[in-house]
Parts: structure tokens; sequence; C-alpha cells
């Protein structure tokens, strides 16, 4: 049964415009934006965001983290105002909070109905899987503002579906639908809207029966070879295959293949 999360840091005493619960029995925990009824995202919780996915990140009782939206939109983006009222100097953290999901060990899945604008897509491009609806649209309207995107959307989004792609959505403030976000790569699944958390939930269990060793290091050899030279990405790729061939899990998954039984993977 899920329950409220706890965090030691006071930093994370009271929430700003979001909840945190764990369900330890199923190994998960959810981040549900819920500022109704467009879960603005404010600037204290971008904050707050980066420090509950490092607690997370350590909770050895978490194997998957899902994140979305309470009611009808995953979020409309960040609290304009806020850009005004805060420094330079926060403004230049805006990418390393948002990257948070991208530097968390643990899967992480984001699921995503009706609008999911500014900060909501660039949170959701650094989650790594992205489940849609038809009701999804994507947009990054940043250029409305005389601004461009702060958090990473260009960036990601550009490593995803390419120049022109990027250029169509960031130049024009454009919206793309789910169904145009999963042809071009940038959403894992489409689903319908009310299967939405059905979607995630099979996520949740599929991913939980991996082991968490090889999870743990498939996520960061493909973050970190991402822009890397081929060679140096299958240099890495043999680094790493190598050390999990000497793991517990390994040997549990092998034994278990040829035993014809579920493995028992225990994260060693």
């Amino acid at each position: 049964m899920a329950e409220q999360a706890t965090f030691q840091d006071p930093r994370l005493a009271e929430l700003d415009g979001f909840t945190v619960t764990i369900d330890a029995a199923r190994q998960r925990a959810d981040i549900t934006l819920d500022r109704p009824p467009y879960n603005v995202v404010s600037m204290l919780a971008r904050d707050q965001l980066r420090l509950v996915f490092e607690a997370l990140d350590k909770d050895d009782r978490i194997r998957i983290i899902v994140v979305a939206g309470k009611g009808e939109h995953f979020s409309s983006g960040g609290n304009i105002k806020g850009f005004l009222e805060a420094s330079p100097e926060h403004v230049s953290h805006l990418a390393w909070n948002i990257a948070a999901p991208a530097r968390c060990s643990k899967p992480v899945i984001a699921a995503n109905r009706g609008y999911c604008f500014g900060v909501g897509f660039e949170l959701s491009l650094a989650c790594d899987f992205r489940i849609a609806t038809e009701t999804t649209r994507y947009a990054l309207p940043e250029q409305k503002l005389g601004q461009i995107p702060g958090s990473g959307g260009s960036a990601r989004l550009q490593k995803m579906v390419g120049v022109t792609r990027t250029k169509n959505i960031v130049m024009r403030s454009k919206r793309i639908t789910g169904q145009e976000a999963y042809d071009w790569g940038i959403a894992s699944e489409i689903v319908a809207d009310a299967d939405l958390e059905k979607a995630v939930d099979a996520l949740v269990e599929e991913l939980i029966g991996f082991s968490p060793l090889a999870q743990r290091t498939a996520k960061k050899l493909l973050n970190d070879t991402d822009d890397a030279l081929l060679s140096t990405a299958i240099e890495l790729e043999g680094h790493c295959y190598s050390r999990l061939r000497t793991s517990e899990d390994f040997r549990e998954g092998v034994l278990a293949f040829h035993e014809k039984r579920a493995p028992a993977f225990v994260g060693r």
C-alpha cells in the first residue's frame, strides 16, 4: 500500500505543488504534480524535485519511479512570473534540476496526458520512458515569451528527433500530438487516455522483473554514450558487459534460463 514519503532534508518538509508516495511492496515511488488545474511547476518545485530524485535514488525500497500529473494535464509548464523574480544564479540551475531523472540510476517513467508544455515537457524528456495518450499535447512555447527552452528541452529533443523537427517545435512554439510524439520516437508508447495508469502499472511490473544491476548499468551506458563516437560507445559497452559477467545476477539469469524458471535477481 502506498504511503506519503517523508524526507530527512528540511528543504522537503513541505513540497510545493507535488506529492511523493512510496509503495514498498511494489518497489515503486510516484511523484505527482498537483497544482490544479494545470499543474504549473514553481521555481521552488524545480529545486525540490531534484532533491526528491536524489533521495529516492538512495532508497533501497524503490526500483522504479513514476512521474505523473493529477487530473487532465501533466503540466502546462512553469510559473512565468517566477522567471522575472528569480536571480540569474538561480535560473542557471534550472537545467541541472530538471535533468535529475536522467541522473537517477533507477528507471523513471513519465505518464503524460493532456498538456505537457515547457518544463513539463522538459521533465518528461529527462525521464527514460514516456507514455502518451490521444489527449497528450507536447510543446516548448518559450518563443512566445521572447525566450528559448532553458531546462534541456531543445537539446534533448534534437538528440531524439533531429534539428529539422526540433526547429519546427521550438522556433514555431508548435504543439505536437501524442501520436506524432510516438511516431517520431519521443514517446515510448501511446495508449487510450483511460488506459494510461494501466499501461504505467504494466511497465513498472515489467521493469521490476529485470536485474537492477543490469538495469542501472544499461541506463548509465546509454546516457553516457548518447553523444559519443561509435568506437567509444562500443568500447564502453564492452567494459560494462565484462563487469556484469562477474555478477551474481548474470549467473542467476543463466541458471534460470537453463532450468526454465523465472530468475530471482538480487542486484549484485
